[in-house]
């Protein structure tokens, strides 16, 4: 796992820009803090700073390789899990390998058979190739959009980066926001490309974008598609047993210690059973690690969305599976603490509203790093089986929008609600989102006589799949990343993904219940508590300390009249919120000073350009 950057120019020579280079090169030292290096030829200038996972001394970037015709240059970050089969097809046409690193495996395997490789990669990966042969440059993107990857046009070539953040430390970059950046930013629907800075585009999943002299092109190389599923239960159940033992063993490999994040959730639970049981093969313990807040467990209150706290589920787990677990305890201060937010903001370089949600997340990753460098993940395990609860409320089924802003609206309110009442005008967020879900829905494909209740769930399936999973990926990546721990998703594997999708909704909830295809897959090593247990999400504190501590910053905030947030949110909605009385048990007035408090700080440190007219 790396930070990548880069800089084409097809009218200049780069190598005088070392300067510049080295700035967006170091604005990636969080996700890559054991090694840095640079490369230039002529118009291209690219930058790597390397976490090793994998051939700690041999996997340094950038690496080029020397053809007959020409150099060929790659900055890579990310890991291709069936790096070892490609390794032995390509010794078998004649290259030699000088590392063991899956690097110099993408490299060659560009070399052998040009950017159609890509469709032969198993992983999470973001890299860009500047190919010397044909002066072009070509930019990868994994197919499920787990590695981020953004671009910014420029008037003689583009600029790259793994974050924003690369692209705006070259001059040649505005940090410019307008009113349809502002719209992405507040609309939780994730518009493939969109990168919400003017200018900027991301790398979309599953697509080659090449720029050479005659400009930019893209191809997609994978998309989810619908395909009739001929296999009975049984069958089902066994071939996702069968696809989640593969993909936990693959991506269990690294030369550097390794644990699992575990929530007492299915999913966690499930990848930490089979990741125990394959490494107790190996005479070895799976480490899982587990969020969890003082007072949490002892003074829960149950309501709609999280019937149980997660501690006794996850104990029963590393009970079970004999982890070397820890539970990662954190306080309302530091889930307040400004300069914790400041971080969080840095990381994503946007305002994204996840409040204590992303801190804690934050401060999870940031212990956990002190004894792993990898880290299994459950996550997008809801989106693949169907977890979530729209996809059993009828009003979210049935409403003519993305389902979980139904769910969303019914329990946080609505964050526009703390904005100026003519930006809100301005904004129309109504019809972007109704305009982004008609997009959206309009090319998932319907199979020959589906019922229009499995369509109907098909199309669900696939807007978490293609939207909503994306968000959370680049939450988990960035606040993994800003800590230098890399994060592995299994159940984004694209085999699984494809075969749980092409499974009707029946199959997908045969027992009426969420998940039933991986709570069935994985019984036989789940503790009965997890296996009955309802879908919880990642947990929020109820301590009543954080809530008033996001009052008094705000009535901070509110004493700097001139702040440029005011711009923004109305000034007197941000008052009553901060003076009311129970601010906690109001999810909206919560979430209404996290936003505030967050884009304040985001204007703080990026200064960015408003146009708001």
């Amino acid at each position: 796992m790396c930070g990548i950057t880069g800089w084409v120019s097809f009218d200049r020579d780069l190598s005088a820009e070392a300067t510049t280079l080295h700035a967006m090169t170091e604005t990636m030292a969080c996700r890559g803090p054991d090694d840095r290096g640079t490369w230039t030829e002529g118009p291209a200038a690219v930058g790597h700073r390397r976490l090793a996972i994998i051939d700690l001394p041999g996997g340094r970037q950038p690496m080029s390789l020397v053809t007959p015709e020409g150099t060929v240059a790659l900055v890579y970050s990310g890991e291709t899990y069936n790096f070892t089969e490609l390794r032995r097809e390509l010794t078998d046409r004649g290259h030699r390998f000088t590392t063991d690193s899956d690097t110099e495996v993408v490299l060659h395997a560009y070399v052998e058979w040009g950017d159609a490789f890509a469709e032969r990669l198993n992983g999470m990966y973001a890299f860009a190739i500047w190919d010397g042969r044909r002066d072009k440059l070509v930019m990868i993107r994994d197919r499920m959009g787990i590695k981020p990857f953004y671009y910014y046009r420029t008037p003689d070539g583009v600029l790259f980066g793994s974050e924003p953040k690369a692209i705006l430390a070259n001059p040649l970059a505005r940090p410019r926001v307008t009113l349809d950046g502002l719209r992405e930013l507040l609309v939780m629907i994730k518009t493939p490309g969109h990168a919400v800075w003017d200018g900027m585009r991301e790398v979309e999943p599953g697509t080659v974008v090449t720029v050479d002299r005659s400009g930019l092109s893209t191809r997609v190389y994978w998309r989810l598609r619908t395909r009739p599923h001929e296999d009975d239960r049984d069958t089902t159940i066994a071939t996702v047993r069968t696809l989640l033992d593969d993909i936990v063993r693959r991506q269990l490999v690294a030369d550097v210690p390794r644990c699992t994040l575990l929530s007492g959730g299915l999913d966690s639970s499930a990848m930490t059973a089979i990741a125990a049981r394959q490494l107790a093969e190996q005479g070895q313990k799976v480490r899982s690690f587990a969020v969890d807040f003082v007072g949490q467990t002892e003074n829960f209150v149950a309501d709609e969305l999280r019937g149980t706290p997660d501690t006794p589920f996850v104990h029963d787990v590393a009970r079970s599976s004999g982890t070397d677990h820890q539970d990662i305890v954190l306080d309302a201060e530091a889930l307040a603490d400004p300069a914790v937010r400041e971080q969080v903001i840095r990381a994503r370089d946007l305002p994204a509203g996840f409040g204590d949600m992303d801190a804690s997340l934050l401060l999870l990753f940031r212990a956990i790093r002190q004894k792993s460098t990898v880290a299994l993940s459950g996550e997008s395990a809801d989106e693949v089986f169907g977890g979530y609860l729209q996809f059993f409320d009828e009003d979210a089924r049935s409403a003519d929008t993305f389902p979980w802003l139904v769910r969303f609206g019914r329990h946080f309110g609505d964050d526009s609600d703390v904005l100026r009442t003519d930006l809100v005008k301005q904004l129309d967020l109504e019809r972007y989102t109704a305009d982004g879900y008609r997009t959206a829905v309009a090319g998932i494909e319907r199979l020959a006589g589906e019922s229009d209740f499995e369509f109907r769930m098909r199309q669900i399936c696939h807007l978490h799949l293609t939207r909503f999973v994306r968000i959370l990926l680049d939450r988990k990546d960035r606040m993994s990343m800003a800590t230098g721990l890399e994060v592995r998703v299994p159940f984004c594997d694209h085999r699984l993904v494809e075969y749980v999708f092409n499974t009707p909704w029946a199959l997908k909830s045969f027992d009426g219940r969420e998940k039933s295809l991986l709570r069935e897959a994985a019984k036989d090593v789940l503790p009965q508590s997890v296996y009955d247990r309802v879908k919880s999400p990642y947990p929020s504190t109820q301590d009543p300390r954080y809530a008033r501590a996001l009052q008094a910053q705000a009535k901070d905030l509110l004493a700097r009249p001139s702040h440029r947030v005011f711009d923004l949110v109305d000034r007197d909605r941000v008052r009553k919120a901060a003076e009311r009385e129970a601010p906690v048990s109001d999810q909206a007035a919560r979430r209404g000073l996290e936003r505030t408090l967050d884009l304040a700080q985001w204007l703080d440190l990026y200064a960015p350009e408003l146009v708001l007219g």
